[in-house]
């Protein structure tokens, strides 16, 4: 039974059914005659779900509110937050250019995807901090009438004070700021891309968390680079360093896009069996779609105990892609 938090695609269910499928070893449940309720950027199932009619109207939650929001803590041990980056990994195809002036002109974009924004650079240049701090100081401020939930805006930090400092001066006027701190985890990238040696990385991993709660955050994302081609070992030690330095939630990234659902479930599973201090975390998986497999990577981390899922609108991102909001999220209520 799984249960995912978007800004419009609430999934309640109360009751599933193990399914005959291709793949068998990912597990997949589906509900069982139970209708649910999802609303994406271009449609929504009416309450007529259940004999699969659709209408073009919204839907939001009536009744019951969404649950308090608590950062490394979830409501249920089967929901699973959706983490949009649209207007982040959206934005590298050279042939995407909304999310500087118009994404801060126009809040209304956010209303499309989930409750969690992210993950802008504002170290990156004085407009993409301009645009972070406006988002902030306006989306991250808006309280939803029907539901009392206010969005989480994340921007992104590599492990320097320089680019933490420049995240917390952008979304200090959220209501619920969040930073995303990574760094390199494989040994190729560490060799030649960072220059340093595991116990090094480990090092700056831990001060950069540590800097981060310092300046005021309670919500700090710690993601591994290239973590599809990571040590296993290597992985456990890194990310229970910083679970003890303040780290809330763990993103696991395939950055270049070659793992297969198998793979993405394996490592969740071998992560959440060995790393000090997992249960008091959520784990994140971020997928690429070099290989056609982001969304199938994307259900496998969620089968295996991942509990939130980066996604984009239609899948839009750098190269293939990323896993796509409208698959992930109908993939669970198909």
């Amino acid at each position: 039974m799984i249960s995912i938090s978007c800004i419009a695609s609430t999934m309640a269910v109360q009751s599933v059914v193990h399914l005959a499928s291709p793949f068998p070893s990912l597990g997949l449940t589906r509900p069982y005659k139970r209708p649910s309720l999802f609303t994406s950027c271009c449609s929504s199932l009416s309450n007529k779900a259940g004999t699969g009619a659709t209408d073009f109207k919204p839907m939001l939650p009536s009744v019951e509110r969404w649950p308090e929001y608590i950062p490394n803590k979830l409501p249920d041990k089967n929901y699973v937050r959706v983490f949009d980056t649209t207007l982040r990994d959206g934005n590298n195809p050279r042939c995407s250019t909304y999310a500087t002036a118009e994404a801060r002109d126009c809040p209304a974009a956010f209303q499309t995807t989930s409750r969690h924004h992210g993950s802008w650079f504002p170290a990156s240049s004085e407009e993409e901090f301009e645009t972070v701090k406006t988002i902030a100081k306006t989306v991250g401020n808006e309280v939803d009438e029907e539901t009392g939930y206010v969005p989480v805006i994340c921007a992104l930090a590599r492990c320097n004070h320089r680019d933490i400092e420049a995240v917390w001066e952008a979304v200090k006027y959220a209501k619920r700021p969040t930073i995303l701190i990574f760094i390199s985890t494989s040994d190729i990238h560490m060799k030649y891309k960072l220059k340093k040696t595991k116990e090094e990385v480990i090092q700056m991993a831990v001060s950069s968390v540590r800097y981060a709660k310092s300046l005021g955050f309670n919500d700090i994302q710690f993601g591994c680079e290239d973590a599809g081609r990571s040590e296993k070992e290597f992985l456990c030690k890194i990310l229970g360093e910083t679970i003890k330095a303040g780290a809330t939630t763990l993103n696991l990234g395939d950055t270049v896009g070659i793992n297969m659902p198998q793979e993405t479930r394996e490592l969740v599973s071998y992560l959440k069996a060995n790393t000090p201090g997992i249960d008091d975390v959520v784990i994140s998986v971020h997928c690429h779609n070099d290989l056609g497999v982001a969304t199938a990577n994307a259900i496998a981390g969620i089968c295996a105990g991942a509990r939130q899922v980066d996604v984009t609108v239609n899948g839009i991102g750098e190269r293939s892609g990323n896993a796509a909001l409208e698959e992930v999220s109908f993939t669970e209520t198909a």
